[in-house]
């Protein structure tokens, strides 16, 4: 966790100063508080995944281009070598696989979801999708009311510019791919 926390932190400073904006002015942007986005950049704060969102969100950025670490031709990760964020008391949990690429506009990342877990997901912003797909367990999504419930093996696409929900009402743990496409206009 300590060097998604350094990382986060860099990368925003970075984009505040290429910015040149203030910590006041990025909170406006954000809704984050000034304290917080402190602690964020010197790496003393663990922000929740919500939070990140809402600084990606803020600033019109994909949420991993928070998290991203500079990429050659070839890059290979491995499992143990990608950093948890996780919400919903640990039950949900999100490795950031491959972070932002910004030529083809899209991230990918493991999702994990225990027995009972419920996440509320907000707007991605405008034109935003998001593709998933179960490898084992069961997952119901829920977008614009309706929920769509999917086995090991079953897959859904979803504009993810509106708000959305997972949940695990299953009795085993729900592993998922993710896909999250920054479509242009």
């Amino acid at each position: 966790m300590d060097e998604i926390k350094k990382q986060l932190g860099g990368n925003l400073r970075l984009l505040r100063k290429n910015r040149d904006l203030s910590l006041d002015r990025l909170a406006l942007l954000t809704g984050v508080s000034k304290a917080m986005l402190g602690q964020i950049e010197r790496g003393d704060a663990n922000p929740s995944v919500g939070t990140i969102w809402k600084i990606a969100n803020g600033l019109k950025i994909s949420f991993s281009s928070l998290l991203a670490a500079p990429v050659s031709d070839v890059t290979v990760i491995r499992a143990e070598a990608v950093e948890m964020l996780e919400e919903d008391n640990g039950r949900y949990r999100v490795y950031p696989i491959f972070t932002f690429d910004p030529v083809r506009q899209w991230e990918g990342y493991r999702v994990e979801l225990d027995p009972g877990c419920h996440y509320h997901s907000e707007s991605h912003g405008s034109g935003v999708e998001e593709y998933m797909t179960v490898i084992e367990g069961e997952l119901i999504i829920t977008v614009s009311g309706n929920d769509y419930t999917l086995k090991s093996g079953d897959s859904i696409r979803f504009k993810a510019d509106q708000p959305h929900d997972y949940h695990n009402k299953a009795d085993q743990r729900t592993v998922c791919q993710m896909v999250i496409h920054y479509n242009e206009g």
